[in-house]
């Protein structure tokens, strides 16, 4: 049988084990700005990354929406699935050039919800955008775009 101490605010603590490590709740985004390198428009002012199996697991379901100048970047992605979202969005697929730049591979407007997106094999990362961004910005197959980190807050 285990000891327990009483402690003075009336809390149970346990002597043979380890105390538990504090969860962190609501772990920062690392946040980016995407911009199209050949038509000079931004597609995204702010943009989250998702890097780890959470944050790429959760993606953006439980939001109503984005707003305009906001999205996601899905690391390591070549497919996306719509299941349980609550809005279309723009999808561009992205092979990367280097550590800040890639190619647009493909571009896949107004992907509604309930929906597969297309296995795309020379994705390595994935822009969600708000629908219409694509098109309003002038980003085809080819374009290059840039991943800015944004200025610690």
């Amino acid at each position: 049988m285990s000891r327990v101490l009483a402690a003075a605010n009336t809390r149970l603590i346990r002597l043979d084990r380890p105390p538990r490590p504090k969860r962190r709740r609501g772990a920062r985004v690392r946040q980016v700005r995407v911009l199209n390198l050949d038509t000079g428009q931004e597609l995204a002012a702010q943009a989250g990354v998702a890097d780890n199996l959470w944050t790429r697991g959760r993606g953006l379901l439980g939001r109503r929406g984005l707003s305009e100048g906001e999205g996601l970047v899905i690391e390591h992605c070549k497919q996306v699935h719509m299941f349980f979202m609550a809005f279309p969005l723009d999808v561009i697929h992205v092979k990367r050039l280097s550590k800040e730049e890639g190619r647009v591979t493909r571009v896949v407007p107004d992907l509604r919800p309930y929906r597969l997106g297309p296995l795309v094999w020379q994705s390595d990362y994935v822009l969600e955008l708000p629908v219409g961004t694509a098109a309003r910005s002038g980003t085809e197959v080819g374009h290059r775009v840039r991943l800015s980190p944004l200025a610690a807050r």
